[in-house]
């Protein structure tokens, strides 16, 4: 059926085939959402258990502080080191999971052929999953920061956040220093999103979408420490993953995460304009 016939049907509104609300629900009642929820809940609880064990962290000697040396000196300063071990992988594998299972799942269930016969458009059936797994992945992306909070003052008090460059921030200020980290993780990572929905769109194995989109990211951060590529990995999403560093400094930077924001979201407008492009030219027989 096309979209001329379908639009042609008495009754038929477009807009109002597969909203977000059921999509929304569809996801969230998976076992998967279920596990990744609970990981990313467990992690800072495993942080702050190794912490004990080891007696804190230690430092290197050399007279810097670094955001792992300072963990331990408030909540917020546990927050800000959570998000630093776990933005080049953890926080990589549920949007990847998120973005790129969502297609996928649907191919290998074969019930993707009776969603597009529902009938529901194709453009709207890519929006509503992209819109969904872009939304689950900013909440995976709060989920640990608010957790490693919670933990980090229960464990080590409520007080200024330690910046690794010297001196401190108030508790009060430190906060919205930490959402503009969260914000530019999620920004950064919107090419793996990409990325990983792109895959979802050509392969009917959820694995290979998921782990090609993870594989890729990975290969990213390999090229990016090799220095004989010069100025040329500055054209690499790795190369700024950690540029949110500039915002725990006593007067906040914002070029390196604007320059990283424009990479990352050129690499993703051009990902999903072709998982658009392809997805409707696509002989969907799953």
């Amino acid at each position: 059926m096309t979209a001329q016939d379908t639009a042609r049907a008495p009754g038929y509104r477009p807009r109002r085939t597969l909203p977000l609300r059921v999509e929304a629900r569809r996801q969230l009642r998976r076992r998967r959402t279920l596990v990744i929820a609970a990981t990313l809940a467990l992690l800072p609880l495993v942080l702050v258990a190794a912490f004990e064990l080891g007696g804190g962290p230690h430092g290197r000697g050399n007279g810097r502080v670094t955001l792992m040396d300072a963990a331990t000196a408030s909540g917020g300063n546990f927050a800000a080191t959570a998000l630093f071990v776990s933005a080049g992988f953890v926080l990589v594998v549920p949007v990847a999971l998120f973005c790129g299972d969502t297609v996928a799942s649907e191919a290998s269930w074969s019930s993707l052929r009776y969603l597009l016969a529902a009938p529901v458009l194709r453009a709207r059936l890519l929006l509503s999953k992209l819109t969904v797994g872009l939304l689950f992945s900013a909440a995976a992306m709060v989920l640990l920061p608010l957790v490693a909070l919670g933990a980090g003052t229960a464990a080590y008090g409520w007080g200024p956040l330690q910046l690794p460059t010297g001196g401190a921030l108030s508790a009060q200020a430190a906060l919205p220093r930490l959402a503009v980290v969260v914000g530019y993780l999620f920004v950064s990572q919107l090419v793996t999103a990409a990325l990983a929905f792109w895959l979802s769109t050509v392969t009917d194995a959820p694995l290979g979408a998921v782990g090609g989109a993870v594989g890729l990211t990975i290969v990213g951060n390999v090229l990016d420490q090799v220095t004989a590529l010069g100025t040329w990995r500055e054209v690499l999403p790795a190369h700024w993953q950690y540029a949110w560093v500039d915002a725990l400094q006593p007067r906040m930077e914002w070029a390196g995460m604007v320059q990283g924001a424009a990479v990352s979201v050129s690499y993703a407008l051009v990902l999903c304009a072709l998982a658009f492009r392809g997805f409707a030219r696509k002989d969907v027989v799953s």
